[in-house]
C-alpha cells in the first residue's frame, strides 16, 4: 500500500486537505488524533506526561490541559524535546500499527512534525500544504485565538516553509476557496491512484 504523509506549517490546512482525501474514501491517520487518543486519563502516557511536568499540566477533571502544555513546550525547546520523546515513539509505532491494518490503493498519514521529527521513512512520499504566512496568522487567530507572539512560537519550533517546501514530493497550495482546495485533492486522488495501481 502506498504511503502519502500529509504535513504542513500551523494554519495551512491540513486537516481540511485530510478531510476531503477522507471524503474520497481514502484511510486517513491523523497523529494528532492518535496523541489525544494516548493521553487519555489513566494512560501510560499521560503518566509519564505528569511525571516529567508535573500536576499543573491537569485539569480540574484530570485531563490534560492541552493548553497549558502548549504554553510550556512553545516556550522551552528543553520541554519540548521532553514532550515530543513521551509521545511521539508512542505514536508513530501506533500509526504503522494501523496502516498495517488496512486494505486499501493508499492512505494518507497526517503528521505535522514530520520533518521536524525526521521519520520520513515511514511513507513512501511526502504531501506538503503550503499557504503564505499572512494567511496562516489570520487562519490561527480565527481558530485558536493565538496572538502573533504564540504563533511566532510555534512557529519557530517548525522546520522553515521553504525547508518543507524542497522536502514535498507533492504540493497543496491551500491559498484560495475551498473548492479549489478539494479539486486539487481529486487531482492528487487519481495520481495517487495510479501510483498505487503501478506499484510506485
Amino acid at each position: 500500500m502506498l504511503k502519502i504523509a500529509l504535513t504542513g506549517g500551523i494554519g495551512t490546512g491540513k486537516s481540511t486537505a485530510a478531510g476531503y482525501f477522507a471524503e474520497l474514501g481514502v484511510p486517513v491517520i491523523d497523529a494528532d488524533r492518535l496523541a489525544r487518543d494516548l493521553v487519555v486519563p489513566g494512560s501510560p502516557a499521560l503518566h509519564d506526561i505528569v511525571a516529567a511536568f508535573g500536576p499543573e499540566v491537569l485539569g480540574t477533571t484530570g485531563e490534560l490541559d492541552r493548553a497549558w502544555l502548549r504554553r510550556v513546550v512553545f516556550a522551552s525547546p528543553e520541554q519540548r524535546r521532553r514532550l515530543e520523546a513521551i509521545l511521539h515513539p508512542r505514536i508513530y509505532a501506533e500509526m504503522g500499527r494501523r496502516a498495517q491494518a488496512l486494505n486499501a490503493p493508499y492512505c494518507i498519514l497526517v503528521i505535522p512534525l514530520l520533518l521536524e521529527t525526521g521519520e520520513t521513512t515511514i511513507a513512501d512520499r511526502i504531501l506538503v500544504v503550503d499557504a503564505p504566512e499572512a494567511l496562516q496568522r489570520r487562519r490561527v487567530r480565527a481558530r485558536d485565538g493565538l496572538n502573533d507572539a504564540e504563533f511566532d512560537a510555534v512557529q519557530r519550533a517548525q522546520v522553515s516553509r521553504a525547508d518543507r517546501l524542497r522536502s514535498a514530493d507533492d504540493v497543496l497550495v491551500n491559498d484560495g476557496e475551498p473548492a479549489q482546495l478539494k479539486a486539487a485533492v481529486a487531482a492528487l486522488h487519481r495520481r495517487y491512484l495510479q501510483r498505487a495501481a503501478a506499484g510506485k
